[in-house]
């Protein structure tokens, strides 16, 4: 989840403003990505005014992969609303007709962005700022909608690694998407130099920073799940190639 901060300053000459960190925005999510799945109409988002004193307004649009505002194939609604101070409400993403245009073999990806608006301030020397929430949301057509069994045996299992170069491509034969969040040589180890989060597409491949030289014979990648908790894969070298090992009974951290 990423905020951005959009300041409008009432007057060149500022008072000091103790500023919430990024964590503490007034208007709050209960998830850091949204599952749309395809078989219904909409999804429902819960969120939440944590200023107890002061009423916000809730703006939420969806995004493309580019940054572009979109008006189909999902929507947000209400578009804009009102919370009382600490109270909760809902924003539902709606899919229009034109959803089932889209793929339905594997996810698309879009942002769902929430923005909030503090109430307008009479009071002069004041610096007002309004944070933005952008969190991925997944559009999950009907046919792949994952069955118990999947998960239980989570398909980011089927990853696998290839060497190239002085580098590893992680290959993603399923049809979702597959966030890493970190890359480690051990189960206890840090991260190592050279990771960045990646987001590998379905049935797709990306190229990992960090040399397969420092991730060594047992590279363990950390990558997100639909409930935002972050289990590790523990992979296992032969050759050229790196499999998950099955039997490496990881705790979900």
């Amino acid at each position: 989840m990423t905020l951005y901060k959009r300041i409008t300053l009432s007057t060149l000459t500022l008072l000091t403003l103790a500023v919430s960190p990024s964590g503490h925005a007034a208007i709050g999510l209960d998830r850091t990505r949204v599952i749309f799945d395809g078989s219904k109409d909409a999804a429902s988002v819960n969120i939440t005014n944590n200023n107890t004193q002061l009423p916000y307004l809730a703006q939420g649009w969806i995004e493309n992969e580019e940054g572009q505002k979109l008006t189909t194939p999902l929507i947000v609604l209400p578009p804009v609303q009102r919370l009382e101070p600490g109270k909760q409400s809902q924003v539902k993403v709606q899919a229009l007709p034109a959803a089932k245009s889209l793929p339905q073999d594997r996810e698309t990806v879009y942002y769902f962005n929430l923005r909030e608006i503090p109430p307008r301030t009479d009071k002069a020397n004041t610096l007002q700022i309004a944070l933005q929430t952008r969190i991925k949301l997944f559009y999950r057509p009907q046919a792949i909608t994952p069955s118990q069994q999947d998960l239980s045996n989570p398909w980011q299992e089927k990853l696998t690694l290839t060497r190239q170069g002085e580098h590893y491509r992680v290959n993603n034969p399923t049809p979702y998407y597959v966030t890493l969040v970190d890359a480690r040589s051990t189960k206890e180890g840090k991260t190592v130099a050279g990771f960045e989060p990646v987001m590998v597409p379905p049935k797709g491949t990306l190229i990992l920073g960090p040399t397969a030289k420092a991730l060594g014979p047992t590279p363990h990648l950390a990558y997100v799940n639909d409930y935002g908790g972050r289990p590790l894969l523990a992979f296992t070298c032969s050759g050229e190639t790196c499999k998950v090992n099955l039997q490496a009974a990881l705790p979900k951290q």
